[in-house]
This record gives C-alpha cells, sequence and structure tokens, in this order.
C-alpha cells in the first residue's frame, strides 16, 4: 500500500509540475509575442501566469531558456503537423492535411508563431543556431519528399523550397496578421469562415501544382 502511495504522488507531483510548465508557456507565449524578447520580462511572465517570480526561476533559469523553449514547442507542433508527408500515399493528401493542420494550428498558436516571426525578423538572434540544424534538416527532409514527387510526375516541376514558403507564409499569415484580418472581417473567423479559408489555400496551392481536386477528376 505505501508503495502504490508513493507512485501515485510522484505521479501527481509529474502531473502538477507538466501543467504548471504548460500554464508558463503559455503565459510566456503571450508576453513574448506583444514585448518582444528585449521587452518581455521573467516579472511579467510570473504576473501572467500568476506564480512567485522565484517559482517561474524554477522551472526555467533564465529568460533565455525559457524564449527558447517557447521556440522550440511552437516548431515541434509544426514538425508534427508536417507528418502527412510520411503517412499519406499521395501528395494531394499529405499536403491538404498538411496545410489543413498549419491553417488550425494558426488558430490555436497564433502568439507562439509570432514569437517565432518575431525572432526571425530580427535577424534571429537566439535562435539562429535551432535555424541553422533542426529546421535545415528538417526542410532538406520535406524538400526530398516533393522532388520524389516530381520524379514520379505526381506533382509538376517546381522549386520544392518555394513551395514550403509559400505555404509557410500563407497559413502563417493567419497567426501573424490575425488583428489584420479580424479588423477587415469585423470580427475574428468562425468556423466556417475558418474551414472556408482553409479550403481556399488548399484549393490554390494544389491547383497550382497541377493537382486536380478529385471532385475535379472524370469518373
Amino acid at each position: 500500500m505505501a508503495q502504490t502511495g508513493g507512485a501515485e504522488k510522484t505521479g501527481s507531483r509529474a502531473i502538477m509540475r507538466e501543467e504548471t510548465e504548460r500554464a508558463i508557456l503559455d503565459a510566456a507565449e503571450v508576453v513574448f509575442a506583444e514585448k518582444g524578447f528585449g521587452g518581455a520580462t521573467m516579472q511579467a511572465i510570473a504576473d501572467s501566469c500568476g506564480l512567485p517570480k522565484a517559482n517561474l526561476h524554477y522551472y526555467f533559469a533564465s529568460k533565455e531558456k525559457l524564449y527558447r523553449r517557447v521556440v522550440e514547442r511552437i516548431f515541434t507542433i509544426w514538425l508534427e503537423a508536417a507528418d502527412s508527408f510520411d503517412t499519406e500515399l499521395s501528395p494531394e493528401a499529405a499536403l491538404r492535411s498538411y496545410i489543413a493542420r498549419k491553417m488550425q494550428l494558426s488558430r490555436e498558436h497564433r502568439y507562439g508563431s509570432k514569437v517565432w516571426a518575431n525572432e526571425v525578423m530580427h535577424g534571429a538572434p537566439i535562435i539562429q543556431d535551432y535555424l541553422e540544424t533542426t529546421l535545415r534538416s528538417w526542410t532538406e527532409t520535406r524538400v526530398a519528399v516533393i522532388r520524389r514527387w516530381i520524379a514520379e510526375e505526381q506533382v509538376r516541376p517546381v522549386d520544392p523550397r518555394w513551395l514550403l514558403y509559400m505555404i509557410w507564409a500563407t497559413t502563417q499569415h493567419y497567426a501573424d496578421f490575425a488583428h489584420q484580418i479580424e479588423t477587415l472581417n469585423h470580427g475574428p473567423l468562425d468556423d466556417s469562415q475558418w474551414a472556408s479559408a482553409t479550403e481556399t489555400v488548399c484549393d490554390i496551392i494544389l491547383r497550382g501544382i497541377g493537382i486536380r481536386p478529385d471532385a475535379d477528376r472524370p469518373a
């Protein structure tokens, strides 16, 4: 019984730690997105998530370590969205799944996307090493998949990098320029508008590389 009780306490502590860490990262995303790395303070982040500053430092020893974790989290989520490149059988299914997931992430993680955009626009002073290693390696694997599709004549010959950059720019626009979109839309996009926007992006990009949606193909 004592061992079972000890295991339960250990498990509860682990869950509490995960929840606290998630709350810190969520708060940090917003503060970093609004203030930038230079303008954000650990005190502001602690206040935002309702923790004493000392507790915040217990989880993240420095602002730079917390910032890097925020950036890594959004990038990891984006990487997972691209699993369809390896799991889907056709370019249409892979790209449609990837684009749809990236659009949804722009809706759910707009602040994380803004942190990434701000960092890169300022020359990536904190995460340049991350761009040169993790992002470069990941991009090369996606480029290889697209080149295979081209060699198999499943898509029109295009430069894979320009295609990826277009997808990133288009989908992340809905996060990075959310305020502009909401102003022009007279409010946040509702579910049907998000679905319509997603389908429009998919349709234009797929047709641009020579993929006709299934609905357009003769029976």
